[in-house]
Formats: C-alpha cells, sequence, structure tokens
C-alpha cells in the first residue's frame, strides 16, 4: 500500500465526514487506538454505543493468578457522599479539572485545593483512623436514570446517568519475585490512563468482569452480566517505584507495572501493589457507563483511578510486614 494512495483515502474519509454530518459513523484510517464515533447532536451522552458491550459468556477465561498475601484496607463505600470533578495529582488547584465526577474513600477532604498537610490533617473514613490517603476512581452510572449536578460539575461534560454506589474493596497485595518495601508517605499514583480513547491504549488498564465471573476479564469492553451478577471493575494499580520520586512530569514515570511475571524493571523497588475491585448493581442491558473527559466518550477503555498515600509509618510497616510474610495480616 503506497503512502500516497493511504493519503488519498483518509482525504476521501474526511470529506466523506464533513458531508454526512454527525450522523454518519466514521473510522479515522492511522488511529492507533480504537475507532472514533462521529458524536450526535441528539445524544448528549456522546458515549457509549452498543459495540462498547460484550456478553461476558463471550470473554475468554483467564488463569487465576498465583496466590499472594493480601492486607485488606476497610475504608467504607462512600456513604458520606464525597464527590467533585478535580484531581489532586494531574490538575492540582484547577476545579473540575478532570471533566468527570470521582468517587473517593479515605480522605474526606480531597479536592483540587488539597495538598499534603491539608490530607495530613483531615479526618478519614478508613476503620484505621491513621489512614487519611486518598482513593479515588471515576463514578459509574446507571444512564438509564437521572442526577442532580454535584457540585463542581458541568453540564457540558455530558457524562449523563444516576451515579451508582459501588461495594469497594481495596487490597495491598505482595510481589511473587521480591519483597516489598514501604510506600512512601504522599506517594501520587495513577492506575490507567483517562485518555486512553485518543492516546492509543498503551497506557490502559482497564479490567471489567462480572462477580458471579470472575475468571473471564474483559479490557476494551463493558461486561453484560446476568441478573444477580454484579458488573465489577478491577483497578490494579502500578508497583515498581524508582526510589526517589513522589510524582513526575506525566505522572507514571515514578512508579511503573511489573512484567507479566511480576519482576521490577532495573533501579526500581517492589512496593505493595493497590488494588481497587468495585461491584455494582446496574440494571440489565447496555445501561450503564463510566464518568469520562467528553473527548474520551465514556469509552471503557478510558476507566482509571488515583492513590496519594498518607498512611502513617506504623500502618505502613503493618503492610509490608504483612506482605514479606514477616507479620500478621
Amino acid at each position: 500500500m503506497s503512502e500516497k494512495w493511504l493519503v488519498g483515502v483518509v482525504a476521501l474519509v474526511a470529506v466523506l465526514a464533513m458531508a454526512g454530518g454527525a450522523a454518519l459513523g466514521v473510522v479515522l484510517i492511522g488511529h492507533s487506538g480504537p475507532p472514533r464515533r462521529a458524536g450526535h447532536p441528539s445524544h448528549p451522552a456522546s458515549g457509549p454505543v452498543e459495540s462498547d458491550f460484550v456478553a461476558i459468556g463471550s470473554v475468554p477465561r483467564t488463569a487465576a493468578p498465583p496466590a499472594a498475601r493480601t492486607f485488606r484496607v476497610r475504608c467504607g463505600n462512600n456513604e458520606n457522599g464525597h464527590y467533585n470533578p478535580d484531581n489532586m495529582i494531574v490538575t492540582p488547584g484547577i476545579r473540575n479539572g478532570s471533566h468527570h465526577l470521582h468517587d473517593y474513600v479515605g480522605n474526606t477532604t480531597t479536592s483540587a485545593s488539597s495538598t499534603d498537610l491539608s490530607l495530613a490533617t483531615a479526618p478519614t473514613t478508613c476503620a484505621d483512623r491513621t489512614d487519611r490517603s486518598a482513593y479515588f476512581w471515576p463514578v459509574l452510572r446507571d444512564r438509564t436514570g437521572t442526577d442532580r449536578l454535584h457540585p463542581g460539575e458541568s453540564a457540558a461534560d455530558r457524562n449523563t446517568g444516576r451515579v451508582l454506589r459501588p461495594q469497594v474493596r481495596i487490597t495491598f497485595s505482595g510481589n511473587p519475585r521480591s519483597d516489598v518495601v514501604a510506600i512512601p508517605r504522599f506517594l501520587r499514583v495513577i492506575a490507567g490512563d483517562a485518555k486512553a480513547y485518543t492516546n492509543g491504549g498503551g497506557n490502559a488498564h482497564a479490567q471489567f468482569t462480572c462477580a458471579g465471573s470472575t475468571d473471564r476479564i474483559a479490557t476494551e469492553k463493558y461486561p453484560l452480566c446476568p441478573a444477580g451478577w454484579g458488573v465489577t471493575r478491577i483497578l490494579e494499580f502500578p508497583s515498581c517505584w524508582d526510589q526517589q520520586n513522589l510524582d513526575s512530569a506525566n505522572h507514571r514515570a515514578h512508579v511503573v507495572y511489573p512484567s507479566a511475571a511480576g519482576v521490577c524493571p532495573r533501579g526500581t523497588a517492589a512496593i505493595p501493589k493497590l488494588i481497587y475491585t468495585l461491584t455494582y448493581d446496574v440494571p440489565p442491558g447496555a445501561s450503564y457507563a463510566v464518568d469520562s473527559f467528553p473527548s474520551q466518550l465514556r469509552s471503557p477503555i478510558s476507566d482509571h483511578a488515583d492513590y496519594v498515600n498518607v498512611m502513617s509509618s506504623k500502618s505502613t510497616a503493618r503492610v509490608v510486614a504483612c506482605l514479606n510474610g514477616v507479620g500478621p495480616c
């Protein structure tokens, strides 16, 4: 295929897109990520679409991961209704910097204006009252329902539907190849890529399943679960720290994912692997979606999560001792 021919095809597609208007679904040739869908002026949510969903029975089974020691963190299910569209890691100081709503547990004050000091002196929802960490992720909504705008939200962001509250399970797990070192206080970590739909998916780390079929993991689709099998999001954080920085310019370089075998890159150290498991009761069918930036069209691959560690040194030591097998869990 010649470069000149490819350019011609791209030009033709662009002309068709302009001629057909928003009603014409267009796949842009040369885009490295999933197909981009043209929006429709009568569809304010601008995504997702039917092809973003898959019956869980059609998802291949995956082998169970090796057994590992785990430490459970109990911080509730956001019963106090702590929501905002901020992100103190990526857009500090900017209200509605995320353009999608976040669900929070742990620190009760997390917002765009949060600082290390404000987090360290704030209340927490965690059973361990010395754990003032900020645990947060985009909300998931029932698109067949309606909800008020939460403070700071903008209708222009098009994240419509009723916010659903999950059953939250937060765990830390060890590394299969080495002992873990303590997570430094105020470390910022993100899981996945909030802009994976337009970024090409290289940093995507979305995982969806059903509570009754956890050996089937969808990474690019929302699962359609049988009645009573809750839709489950698994948000797994990177766990190889550069041993120097609490954050980095792209919020990724300082903490990276290990290999499939659990090996951390040279020069990094294994830290406890944080996992959020969020389970929801949703209406039947293609009825739900995760909030996203408007440009991400609520695509499942844009799922992501955030964490700021504000555990006490004593609590951190207890996590490490458990995961390294030298203390109780």
